[in-house]
């Protein structure tokens, strides 16, 4: 079939295009927000029309759902299929997520619970998966000088997330920050349960309103300023502190090779190695690390993020933050290692840096696993299927 893939440059893109076609259907890309990321809702609605009015589309796709293309399609009568493989995802909250021509699939469970209601025949629950063609193809790329270039003890390849937290602009001392740093503090010692929205009272929000330029729902949306508050401010803020602190004792017992775009003078001691080519060079990584860390980005819930997925698909050793979807899908000392406080991160990594083999075999029971069980093309399929 033809599919109109609307894309806005997310890492996802290019391994689930390459699928589709191996699937045998022509893919038809609307590129503009690539590169105008200053496109407004009335561009996006004039491209995908069209894109539509031009040629005979059985579907529209995107990563992430853009409430205005799920609008255009409404109009048109062609499935909207979206796949959420980000969290929070504002977006969600528009009332467009009603339209009876969406087939929107959730990758984290208890976001899926959160918004089935608002659409229970077009949501669906589907979690992640990686490319093992493009991956095991690369694997066997892997030159001398590559081997020489990445093999690490520790690696941890991502952002800091000090750039993308709007609550250090509340700085003043008052109750309210007081109260807030506790709650964040807390929910930093708990792996697999968030509990940030339910602190949240109506006093807290309303302050918190005064206090820092706070997200501004569209007209037509469900304005769940509480959830807005969990997740954009105090959750990207556990994420920042989570990470920091972390990586900072880490680094301060073992060689760890950082791979980011953010801030990283908090760590002095960690081996900074720049920038990691997504599609070429963190794959290598990932494989050539003997531990390769992974901390869920806290407005993630429950689900398995996709660099989870990512560094299972390189053959890579995982040891990751507890999530409560990861009993459901892989074995905690069979597939993946899973860490549950400061002091048992310390310790499995001394642990698997002394034990080669165990650590090798569990990578390698990872890989065969999320291959055989849950590629990303087996995914794709489900999509499918389901619609």
């Amino acid at each position: 079939m033809n599919i109109l893939f609307y894309r806005y440059n997310s890492i996802c893109e290019p391994d689930i295009i390459a699928i589709m076609k191996r699937l045998g259907h022509t893919v038809n890309e609307i590129t503009e927000e690539m590169r105008n990321k200053e496109l407004d809702a009335r561009g996006q609605m004039n491209l995908v029309s069209a894109a539509l009015k031009k040629q005979e589309n059985q579907i529209v796709f995107s990563i992430n759902f853009f409430p205005v293309v799920s609008e255009v399609c409404n109009i048109f009568h062609i499935p909207y299929v979206c796949w959420i493989v980000d969290s929070p995802v504002m977006e969600l909250y528009s009332h467009s997520l009603r339209n009876s021509w969406n087939r929107v699939f959730m990758f984290d469970y208890v976001l899926y619970e959160e918004f089935h209601q608002e659409n229970s025949k077009g949501i669906y629950y589907l979690p992640l998966g990686a490319d093992y063609t493009r991956l095991d193809a690369l694997m066997e790329t892997i030159t001398e000088e590559e081997i020489e270039k990445f093999s690490a003890e520790v690696s941890f390849i991502g952002s800091l997330y000090t750039e993308k937290c709007p609550y250090n602009r509340l700085k003043e001392k008052s109750w309210l920050k007081g109260y807030l740093d506790g709650v964040i503090e807390a929910q930093l010692k708990v792996y697999g349960y968030n509990f940030l929205e339910e602190c949240i009272t109506d006093e807290v929000l309303q302050e918190f309103k005064k206090k820092v330029p706070f997200y501004q729902f569209p007209e037509r949306a469900n304005h769940n300023e509480r959830a807005a508050m969990a997740h954009l401010y105090l959750g990207n803020k556990v994420t920042e502190q989570e990470r920091l602190r972390l990586l900072k004792r880490v680094s301060e017992e073992y060689k760890l090779d950082l791979y980011t775009a953010s801030d990283f003078s908090p760590l002095p001691k960690a081996h900074y190695r720049g920038l990691a080519q997504t599609t070429r060079d963190m794959p290598k990584i990932f494989h050539l690390s003997k531990i390769n860390l992974n901390f869920t980005s806290k407005p993630i819930r429950t689900g398995l993020p996709l660099r989870l997925w990512d560094i299972l698909g390189a053959g890579g050793f995982v040891l990751t933050n507890y999530q409560s979807e990861i009993p459901e899908y892989f074995e905690v000392g069979k597939d993946l290692e899973v860490y549950t406080s400061e002091e048992d991160l310390i310790e499995k990594i001394r642990y698997y840096l002394e034990h080669e083999e165990e650590r090798k075999e569990i990578a390698q029971n990872g890989y065969k696993k999320a291959k055989e069980q849950h590629s990303l093309e087996a995914r794709i399929k489900t999509i499918f299927k389901s619609i």
